[in-house]
């Protein structure tokens, strides 16, 4: 039985992103020429071109794939949220291709001029702010605390943090422990104290998420 034309157009559209993002996270975007990405996806450039205006824009469909990777996984709210937020990323930056292109491209994306480049570092800003926001309204911020503030700061940390463990480390393999040690460093000063000792940090908590089925909606 043929597949109807729109699912297997959208089969087509992930094939190529997919293969995109393996090859960006290889060798990044300037070695990852478009017949390599073709070759890799088995697809056309007509297909290329349909689903993606040109290379730049099939690399910011990568990029704005990062929090798709991870949210719908979640179901925790406030702080613990924020936490489980760091969590798997950390542990899927080991694991996923797509997470990992992101990221890759995200840095990348400065220095190569596109425009934007700030999109994806605002965007988990506004992602984990919305979290900061929960946890006032739950009572487990400190007075004060402003959740813009604190958002910003995790992501620019979260940054560095990746970037040091890459370097440091085979496939980041003490990014997790770098991300509890972050919380245990900051949550102090930003938690109230019975919210402090009840958070979950362990970076075996980042498994469990893993391995949960996405939410649907």
């Amino acid at each position: 039985m043929r597949q109807p034309k729109q699912q297997r157009a959208v089969e087509t559209r992930e094939s190529i992103l997919h293969a995109a993002a393996e090859l960006f996270d290889e060798m990044g975007y300037a070695a990852a020429g478009i017949n390599r990405i073709l070759e890799r996806a088995g697809a056309t450039a007509g297909s290329l071109y349909f689903h993606f205006e040109s290379k730049e824009g099939l690399a910011r469909a990568v990029m704005s794939r990062q929090s798709d990777r991870i949210l719908p996984l979640l179901e925790s709210e406030g702080l613990q949220r924020l936490v489980d937020i760091t969590l798997l990323w950390s542990r899927q930056l080991q694991t996923d291709v797509v997470l990992r292109a992101g990221v890759r491209l995200t840095t990348e994306a400065g220095v190569l001029g596109m425009g934007g480049a700030d999109k994806p570092y605002a965007a988990w800003a506004q992602v984990m702010e919305e979290c900061l926001q929960s946890a006032r309204e739950l009572g487990e911020l400190q007075a004060g605390v402003d959740p813009w503030q604190v958002a910003e700061h995790v992501v620019a940390a979260c940054t560095g943090m990746q970037l040091l463990s890459e370097a440091a480390s085979t496939d980041r393999a003490d990014l997790l422990h770098r991300t509890q040690r972050m919380w245990q460093l900051l949550l102090p000063g930003i938690a109230v104290p019975a919210t402090v000792v009840r958070l979950d940090l362990d970076p075996r908590r980042a498994e469990a998420l893993e391995r949960a089925e996405p939410v649907s909606g």
